[in-house]
């Protein structure tokens, strides 16, 4: 493991200390990109205009229509915490605005697989529904968007993932109306904006067209920034890059949870997640509530998460998060179980870590297709080569298919390198998709083996000795006068994630003594600028030098009433 320090630009150090920014704050944000203070405006009013991401305002046209002849909308759905949230957001969103008839379907990760197919379409028909509107999913849903207008229906598509290619060419579905940003013409800037927050765009434009026509007037409007908990919940959930834009609205709904305005089912998943909502962090977003609500989509039926979220009965939302909660420990278990097997798997392949091929690909029929993701992520943290771990298809009629989920590492872009094997490979991948940093594909058992050394030959090209270097970027050396528990807290309040990471820091430090506990986790007695300070390592079990450069981040710790700073350790550079 590399320790890289991030550069803090000295003129942009200076410009957030002179705005009034605590020192510590300001190098964290200038390594960070912030050159001004206006980029940390988290003002509504800051946020990109709704006109500027196209496709937003003929929406919002074709929604206030359809919304004053009394027309039947459905929500077509995906099953991650960004689908289930966009689907709430939408709905609730669409009601306050005055749509009588709306409803939704979400698809069944095993029966249905992703996206608008055309049996959802003509389920959606069938349901009597006059418009669809497909959330964080639809713009490479070429057959399902054909149905739907075959069949009458009017379709708006709202996504964020990356176009279809055919051949060198992009390609987008026939619908009435798409609104996403990553579409050719194109001028918002936020492009790593969710699915979510796609459709909590598309909203701020339908607001505004409803009022152009005088529904409404500016006084008398519906209040939307009642949604921007779930918008941040699934911002964060979705991990996508947290730039301007993006924390601007994680902000916003991070200050509604703590001030306990949020909807009943999410007050209810900190209950069941034992987290306090008064003093929510992105990190109760990423890791508490986005797995419980993910793990319905994964194991159950995500009616179960896009219900909670809809629910505004206490008792009903508290009954809906325990279950997830239960839903999610199962998903533990057999994630537990399947990691080792597939790690055992992985290992087999290669003597050393060091001798680890430049992609790994894994496949077991007893794995369940509901977890591959999250697997492939912990075998790509393993051994930092991009990953890809595959399923048998429980779909009826498709035993024969392999789903599979990968994960990459930066400077692998990993939906452009599945581009790439179909093109050499034809007819091996069925369908796939993703990110630079996620994607998914669906294959014939029997193309495994080709799948597996088509990827390796892209990574073979593409990797190189730097980019398999495993590095950790770090704010360097932590001043002893700011290892404040108070100091702690205000850094803990700020919104970090992808894109813009927490604050992790850096340096040489004695260690003085070291135990495991819990036969997993290394505890630390260490020696920070001449002065103890506890530390733990979780999940590293190999004893530590007596001196090591440690990469770590802060915690507060309560003993016997007070509050001390610990070190989370995430690194060490040997």
């Amino acid at each position: 493991m590399k320790l890289i320090v991030r550069d803090s630009p000295p003129r942009s150090v200076w410009a957030l200390e002179q705005a009034g920014i605590h020192p510590l704050l300001a190098q964290l944000y200038a390594a960070r990109g912030v050159q001004t203070p206006l980029e940390l405006d988290d003002a509504l009013a800051r946020l990109l205009p709704p006109s500027s991401m196209k496709g937003a305002v003929e929406a919002a046209r074709l929604l206030a229509d359809a919304i004053c002849q009394d027309k039947k909308l459905c929500i077509v759905a995906d099953y991650d915490c960004d689908g289930a949230t966009a689907c709430a957001t939408a709905i609730r969103g669409l009601r306050l605005l005055g749509a009588r008839f709306v409803d939704y379907i979400v698809p069944d990760r095993v029966q249905d697989g992703y996206g608008l197919t055309a049996p959802i379409s003509e389920r959606v028909k069938a349901s009597g529904a006059d418009v669809l509107i497909t959330v964080d999913n639809g713009i490479a849903s070429f057959e399902g968007v054909a149905t739907a207008r075959a069949l009458g229906l009017q379709v708006l598509v709202t996504d964020h993932h990356l176009p279809a290619m055919r051949g060198s060419q992009i390609e987008l579905p026939e619908a009435d109306v798409i609104v996403n940003p990553n579409q050719p013409g194109c001028g918002f800037e936020s492009k790593s904006i969710a699915g979510v927050g796609v459709m909590f765009y598309v909203l701020l434009a339908l607001r505004a067209e409803l009022r152009q026509r005088g529904v409404f007037d500016a006084q008398s409007q519906p209040k939307l920034d009642t949604l921007l908990p779930l918008v941040a919940l699934g911002t964060v959930a979705d991990v996508v890059k947290l730039d301007t834009n993006n924390r601007r609205l994680v902000a916003q709904g991070l200050k509604r949870v703590r001030a306990l305005m949020l909807p009943a089912g999410l007050a209810a998943l900190f209950v069941a997640a034992a987290r306090e909502a008064k003093t929510a962090t992105t990190f109760d977003f990423g890791f508490a509530l986005g797995p419980r609500i993910n793990a319905a989509g994964r194991l159950s039926d995500m009616t179960l998460g896009i219900e909670c979220l809809l629910t505004d009965d206490p008792n009903r939302a508290l009954e809906l998060a325990k279950t997830l909660d239960a839903i999610n420990r199962e998903r533990r278990v057999i994630e537990g179980s399947m990691r080792e097997q597939a790690l055992a798997v992985a290992e087999s392949l290669f003597e050393d870590a060091h001798d680890a091929p430049p992609a790994i690909c894994v496949f077991d029929a007893e794995f369940h297709e509901g977890v591959v993701g999250i697997v492939a992520s912990r075998i790509k943290d393993k051994f930092h080569r991009p990953t890809f771990v595959f399923a048998s298809s429980g779909a009826t009629g498709h035993g024969h298919e392999l789903k599979g989920s990968g994960r990459s590492i930066p400077g692998f872009h990993l939906r452009d390198a599945l581009d790439l094997v179909a093109k050499r490979h034809p007819g091996v991948l069925l369908r796939f998709g993703g990110h630079a940093m996620a994607a998914g594909c669906t294959i014939a058992e029997e193309h495994f083996e080709a799948f597996e050394q088509g990827l390796n030959d892209v990574a073979k090209e593409w990797l190189d000795a730097a980019t398999l270097t495993r590095r950790l970027d770090t704010d360097g050396a932590l001043k002893p006068e700011y290892r404040r528990p108070d100091l702690v807290d205000t850094l803990h309040h700020e919104v970090w994630g992808q894109g813009f990471a927490a604050p992790t820091f850096s340096e040489e430090l004695d260690v003085v003594s070291q135990r495991l506990v819990g036969e997993k986790h290394l505890s630390l007695k260490l020696k920070h600028c001449g002065q103890p300070v506890d530390g733990i390592w979780f999940s590293h079990t190999e004893p530590l030098p007596a001196r090591v450069k440690l990469a770590f981040r802060l915690d507060v710790d309560s003993w016997r009433g007070e509050r001390r700073v610990r070190f989370l350790i995430e690194a060490a550079e040997l």
